[in-house]
């Protein structure tokens, strides 16, 4: 059989997966290029996934369609001091099996996020104590003020701490686990939906919770997530009619499903920065020619790659256009200041001198780890930058995989197991302080265990750390607004990362569906209306 006949064969098969029920018309059926592998909350901070579990977990706090921090499980909150916020806990609200949701499950739930395991560690401050008032009060006691405290709550979902303990699943699930746990496989949250079946990496079926405390806005009756990675075979299921909404719409997928009469592509910005890092803490790297040292060590060798990069090129090839090139790690939209900095030209001869000044005349060999279904072309960018880079003498390793293989091996317990990797990242807190802490601060601090959280690289530098920590509780913001930039000047200054673009969101959506579109992209479908067949 040839390799188009296997495709199409591929391409029917999906489809005839995606049929053998007839929907009704308040079923909506998803699909997203990636799988929806683990149902425990704290397992990956992945954009993706954290709107998964949206439907059926909830934090004390959630964000509105425009993105601003509203009441959830706590109905109301105050700061009596700087260093002291009081939480008023909503009643009458039950977990999914029917279990009363008090203080107990908080404190619990603020224990677990921040236990091994957890790929939420940074949402909770390690100096944060929670104290049980009574059953729907809970104080948060903290050692200094941080006036972003509930901005950095946007994803951290609670758990029902007796049914945890009675199913063995008080540790988080961490992402690199090769043996389900009980949560990964089952959830029991509060939140608008629950989930009737779940195959990871199959299908999951949500279903409205008729016991949730709010209003709903949707008119479902039942939601089906399907992951399709192939673009071309998700595209033909939304024209065909066998899904709703689909997340992403290829770049050049675009017109087409515009044209289509059936379906529409709702485009916005997104606030997500896709960037290139690099292994610049082992004295050897893991996956290089280079033995005995780790060029990425060297500041020439850095620099010599960000200016290898023709961010331009990637932006009118390979996105057509869809994309900002950007000179931060944060996006233009959550930086005031962000017009004040601009990008290194693009230069492949003075990357090339660069090299050769470092020691590597003839370039190196080394591994880059890549997903190839979470961001918008993102294997095709990995491509694009191996091209690159093999013009100023190095050969790039492409190893490019789904993201539950990806990101199993690049969080690996012990280390981040990679040397040149690409990576998207939409600060949960809408501020830079939460990229300048999680991405760019020093892994392994004694003061702080939650500080690089998302820093695979291990990019370090204890001034950037030392300014960080006095915007955490800057609450002048002009002040705070120069500090943030004198530190992006330091990381900028080490090459730490590459920071490319902030991608455009696309969602192919049916006429016969409405549907909020957040810059975050997390697909919330508690606001989707389906109009009759």
């Amino acid at each position: 059989m040839s390799v188009r006949h296997i495709l199409l064969a591929a391409t029917l098969a999906s489809l005839v997966a995606l049929s053998p029920l007839p929907a009704s018309s308040q079923t909506l059926r998803y699909a997203n290029q990636g799988e929806l592998k683990s149902l425990d909350p704290y397992t990956l901070k992945e954009t993706t996934t954290i709107a998964h579990h949206a439907h059926v977990y909830e934090g004390l706090v959630t964000r509105d369609k425009q993105l601003k921090i509203a009441p959830a499980l706590a109905e109301s909150w105050e700061t009596p001091t700087p260093t002291h916020w009081r939480f008023h806990l909503r009643h009458n609200v039950k977990f999914h099996n029917g279990d009363p949701f008090t203080a107990d499950d908080v404190l619990f739930s603020a224990q677990r996020v921040r236990a091994n395991g957890s790929n939420f560690l940074s949402n909770v401050p390690p100096d944060a104590k929670f104290v049980k008032i009574d059953d729907y009060t809970v104080d948060v006691m903290l050692d200094a003020p941080n006036p972003i405290l509930i901005s950095q709550w946007d994803g951290w979902y609670i758990m029902d701490k007796k049914w945890c303990e009675e199913h063995d699943a008080v540790a988080p699930t961490p992402a690199s686990a090769t043996t389900p746990s009980y949560a990964s496989l089952h959830e029991n949250g509060t939140g608008p939906f629950t989930i009737e079946s779940h195959q990871p990496g199959v299908k999951t079926v949500f279903k409205p919770f008729a016991g949730w405390w709010g209003k709903p806005e949707h008119n479902l009756k039942e939601i089906v997530f399907t992951p399709i990675g192939s673009d071309a075979t998700r595209v033909a299921a939304l024209l065909s009619g066998e899904v709703d909404v689909v997340e992403p719409v290829p770049l050049q997928d675009i017109q087409r499903v515009n044209a289509s009469g059936v379906a529409t592509v709702l485009n916005g910005p997104e606030i997500r920065t896709i960037f290139l890092g690099m292994d610049q803490s082992r004295d050897e790297l893991l996956y290089s020619s280079v033995k005995g040292k780790n060029p990425f060590k060297d500041i020439r060798v850095r620099e010599a790659f960000y200016k290898a990069i023709d961010i331009e090129a990637i932006k009118n090839r390979v996105m057509r256009g869809l994309a900002t090139p950007s000179a931060l790690m944060v996006a233009p939209q959550l930086y005031a200041l962000s017009k004040d900095f601009t990008r290194p030209k693009y230069d492949p001869d003075g990357a090339k001198k660069l090299l050769a000044e470092a020691g590597y005349s003839d370039g190196f060999e080394v591994t880059m780890d890549c997903p190839n279904d979470r961001y918008v072309n993102d294997a095709a960018i990995c491509q694009a930058v191996v091209g690159m880079l093999a013009r100023i003498g190095v050969k790039v390793d492409l190893l490019a995989q789904p993201k539950a293989l990806y990101f199993a091996k690049v969080l690996k317990p012990g280390g981040f197991k990679t040397s040149f990797y690409l990576l998207g990242w939409t600060p949960a807190s809408m501020d830079s302080h939460n990229v300048l802490h999680d991405i760019l601060g020093c892994r392994d601090d004694p003061k702080d265990s939650t500080r690089g959280e998302a820093n695979l690289g291990g990019y370090c530098n204890k001034e950037l750390d030392a300014l960080t920590d006095k915007i955490l509780v800057e609450t002048d913001t002009a002040k705070r607004d120069q500090m943030i930039k004198q530190a992006f000047e330091i990381s900028i200054r080490d090459y730490a990362y590459i920071p490319l673009h902030q991608q455009a969101l696309s969602w192919g959506v049916s006429k016969k569906v409405k549907l909020t579109q957040r810059a975050d992209n997390q697909v919330l479908l508690y606001w989707a209306t389906k109009t009759e067949e």
